[in-house]
């Protein structure tokens, strides 16, 4: 088993919010990776896409920062800088395979560290599968 594993932010928005549909499955999923002595990663346009999710769903500004502090205090995240060959890569899979810019990041994380992508999002993990493993929650 790999001790990384790229998580994108639609599993840790669905673990923030109690009451997202996959929720408990995100929760259940993360704890086990997570007792498993699993770490993960993620750009740090995480925390971005996180804040904004968490306070557009519960129009909460103060839920938001609270949700991005948790993240940035866990021992087991490790946010990866888009620096230029972060860029270059995410660039180069938004084009090949027409995911989003922000999922593009994730899959070329994945893809340059050799690690698998775990998402909720069926387009980003359908279309990610091509160049890197994805992981299905269930």
């Amino acid at each position: 088993m790999n001790a990384y594993v790229v998580v994108d932010a639609s599993i840790w928005v669905a673990r923030l919010i109690d009451g997202d549909v996959f929720h408990s499955i995100s929760r259940q999923w993360l704890d086990k990776q997570r007792d498993k002595g699993m770490s993960f990663l993620a750009p740090t346009l995480l925390l971005v896409e996180v804040a904004a999710a968490i306070s557009r769903r519960t129009g909460s500004s103060d839920l938001a920062q609270r949700a991005i502090d948790a993240l940035e205090n866990l021992p087991n995240l490790r946010l990866i800088d888009m620096d230029h060959k972060v860029v270059q890569t995410a660039i180069r899979v938004g084009v090949d395979l027409g995911v989003r810019g922000a999922d593009a990041f994730y899959i070329a994380i994945a893809q340059n560290l050799n690690l698998p992508l775990a998402t909720l999002d069926i387009d980003q993990r359908e279309r990610g599968s091509q160049i890197v493993e994805t992981l299905d929650l269930s």
